[in-house]
C-alpha cells in the first residue's frame, strides 16, 4: 500500500470515530430536550399564579415596598447572566454573552454602575479572561437545574436590592437568558425583574385589563410582599434556568448534527481520494509489469539473434 493511500485511510478512521461521538452526543441532547421542555411547562402554572398574587397585593394596597417601588434616580444595577457549563453548543453561550454586553452598555449609558452575576462556566471564563469583576458566580447545574439552584442564585440578588446603594446594594435587577422558542429557534433575551413592573406582571399573569378584587391583608400588605416577592424572583430565575437548559440542549443537538453531517461529507471526500490513489497505484503497478515484460521480451529477442 502506498504512503498516500495509508494517509487517507488513517484520516477516514479518525473522522469515522469522531462521527460516532458527535452522533451519540446529538442523540443524548435530543433526549434531554424533551425532559427540559416538560420541566419548563411544569413550572409555568406556579409562576403564573405567584405573579397573579404579587400583582394583586401590589395593586390592592398603597404600600411602598423596596421590591416594587421605582427609585427616582437609579445609580446601580445588577445583571444576572445565564450561560452553559459545557461547550459544543454552537453560539448558545456567546449569544447570551453578547446580549449581556449590549444590556450592560445600555445601563452604563444611562449613568448606572453594573454588577455582574454569572451562571455557567462559559460566562465565568469570559469575564475571567478579560479580568472583569464578578459579584458572584455559580456553576455545575446549567444542563439540569433544580429549584434549589434557583434559590441559591436568587438569595444574594434579593439581598443586594434590599440594601442601600451606599452599602453595596443595587437599584435594579436584570436577567439575561436564552428563551426556548422551538427546536430550531432559541433567542437570547434580557428583562428587568426588579423593581417589579405592575404592567409587566399583569401581562405575565394574564390579568392585564382585569379589575382585581379588593383584599384585606394579614398581618399587613408589606409582610405579604416580603414573603411573596422573594418567591417571585426565585420562580423567574428558575424558569429562566429551565428555558436556558432546553435552549442549550437544542443548540448542542443542532451543532452535533451539523458536525455529524460534515463528518459524513468529509468521509465521502476522503474515500474518493483514497479510491483515486488506489487506482493510481494499480495503474502504476500494471505499467511497471507491462514495462518489465516488454523489457524481458526485448532482451530475449536480442539473445536469440
Amino acid at each position: 500500500m502506498g504512503a498516500q493511500l495509508r494517509v487517507y485511510k488513517r484520516r477516514i478512521r479518525a473522522v469515522t470515530a469522531t462521527k460516532k461521538i458527535t452522533k451519540a452526543m446529538e442523540m443524548i441532547a435530543a433526549s434531554r430536550i424533551v425532559k427540559a421542555q416538560r420541566k419548563v411547562a411544569a413550572s409555568m402554572p406556579y409562576a403564573t399564579e405567584l405573579t397573579r398574587a404579587v400583582t394583586a397585593v401590589a395593586t390592592g394596597s398603597n404600600t411602598k415596598h423596596a421590591l416594587t417601588t421605582e427609585v427616582e434616580a437609579p445609580t446601580r444595577a445588577a445583571v444576572l447572566l445565564i450561560t452553559s457549563d459545557r461547550g459544543l453548543a454552537g453560539g448558545y453561550s456567546s449569544n447570551a454573552i453578547k446580549q449581556a454586553e449590549r444590556l450592560t452598555e445600555r445601563l452604563r449609558s444611562e449613568g448606572k454602575d453594573v454588577d455582574a452575576y454569572i451562571v455557567g462556566r462559559k460566562g465565568v471564563a469570559y469575564y475571567g479572561f478579560r479580568e472583569r469583576k464578578v459579584a458572584d458566580s455559580w456553576t455545575g447545574f446549567t444542563d439540569s437545574p433544580a429549584y434549589a439552584d434557583a434559590k441559591r442564585v436568587a438569595a444574594p440578588l434579593i439581598e443586594a436590592i434590599q440594601k442601600e446603594t451606599a452599602e453595596g446594594g443595587v437599584d435594579e435587577l436584570h436577567i439575561v437568558f436564552t428563551e426556548f422558542v422551538s427546536m430550531m429557534t432559541q433567542n437570547a433575551v434580557d428583562g428587568r425583574m426588579l423593581p417589579l413592573s405592575l404592567d409587566q406582571a399583569a401581562e405575565e399573569s394574564g390579568t392585564k385589563g382585569e379589575i382585581l378584587p379588593l383584599f384585606d391583608f394579614e398581618p399587613s400588605a408589606e409582610d405579604v410582599l416580603d414573603a411573596l416577592l422573594p418567591r417571585y424572583v426565585e420562580s423567574r430565575i428558575y424558569n429562566a434556568l429551565l428555558q436556558s437548559a432546553a435552549s442549550e440542549h437544542a443548540a448542542r443537538r443542532r451543532a452535533m448534527k451539523s458536525a455529524t453531517d460534515n463528518a459524513g461529507d468529509l468521509i465521502k471526500s476522503l474515500s474518493r481520494l483514497a479510491n483515486a490513489a488506489r487506482q493510481a497505484e494499480i495503474t502504476q503497478e500494471i505499467s511497471e509489469i507491462v514495462g518489465g515484460a516488454s523489457a524481458m521480451a526485448d532482451a530475449t529477442a536480442g539473445s536469440d539473434k
